[in-house]
């Protein structure tokens, strides 16, 4: 995995949480008639449905290359990552905009609050929990970098949907829980129609981020930057090479294609310069496993005329 990062356990840590949050919300919301529980109750479930989605997308990628698909399957996860992005717009945001709109017309008391608040409660406990664990595995890849540079800068598209999957399920249980608090509190039911409409809106904001970083990978996007700039560096300090023409990158799931182009050091004979080319590609390859194919142009050094 690009990076040391093992997207897998983030998804499972997600799967695992937003499980038990679906269950608890769905109960508290039948117990409450809550509109913002019940949004928050579809979100978890859409959410469940999506980390499936994501785990078939993380095998499927893994397939080996065919006649068909010489290069692989690496970019089906992009697939699978864009949909559920659609599905979070959608299913989440799309229908908690609807709920909150209707409820924001015709308005209904909030009944045995005290369920909501304890299962928003637990709800930000285990969503916290699984958005520490996709947080450690964005730590490995991002370096130095903030979390939007990473967000922006990122290959691992089952990552990025995690991160924003968690994000937005955390923020909007933080508004759900002030919702149900505001409505209680001052016996106006019209904030927990505006609490699931600001769910909505949020779901829809995270979707739409996620859905134009996943779209650029579905088009074909390098490497991340710093991994190619640590591919050029260590081009060029190789003996062999004299100087770096080009090196141009294609991320493929978790798998790189690299095709580079460089000006050798003096050669003896076509036979040299081809064990030369060998012994370069195999070092690159080890020193970056992810790189599956590559391909190296020679250019020889130029002569000067005396």
């Amino acid at each position: 995995m690009a990076g040391g990062s093992d997207s897998t356990r983030a998804i499972l840590f997600a799967l695992g949480a937003n499980f038990a949050i679906a269950v608890a919300k769905g109960t508290a919301a039948f117990f409450t008639g809550s509109s913002a529980m019940l949004a928050e109750t579809v979100h978890s479930l859409a959410d469940c449905g999506n980390q499936v989605l994501l785990l078939l997308g993380i095998r499927r990628a893994r397939k080996p290359p065919s006649p068909d698909y010489p290069l692989g399957y690496g970019k089906e996860i992009y697939f699978w990552s864009f949909l559920v992005a659609l599905m979070l717009f959608s299913v989440g945001g799309m229908f908690s905009l609807y709920e909150g709109i209707h409820k924001l017309q015709h308005p209904e008391q909030i009944k045995h609050w005290w369920w909501a608040v304890g299962v928003l409660t637990f709800g930000i406990i285990a969503e916290g929990v699984s958005m520490r664990a996709c947080l450690q595995e964005v730590n490995k890849s991002r370096g130095s970098r903030s979390l939007w540079q990473w967000f922006r800068q990122s290959r691992q598209a089952e990552l990025v949907v995690i991160f924003g999957e968690d994000l937005a399920a955390l923020v909007g249980l933080v508004l759900a829980l002030v919702a149900v608090v505001l409505a209680v509190v001052t016996g106006n039911p019209l904030w927990d129609a505006i609490g699931t409409i600001a769910i909505g809106a949020l779901l829809v904001i995270v979707a739409v981020f996620v859905a134009i970083e996943v779209k650029a990978m579905l088009i074909g996007q390098s490497v991340d930057p710093e991994r190619e700039q640590e591919m050029r560096s260590f081009l060029e300090a190789r003996e062999e090479v004299g100087r770096v023409i080009s090196v141009i990158t294609l991320q493929l799931g978790n798998e790189v294609m690299a095709a580079v182009q460089a000006e050798m050091r003096e050669s003896q004979s076509a036979q040299q310069l081809t064990e030369e080319i060998n012994r370069v590609e195999r070092a690159f390859k080890a020193q970056f496993p992810e790189v599956r194919w590559s391909f190296f142009e020679p250019d020889l050094k130029p002569q000067l005329s005396r």
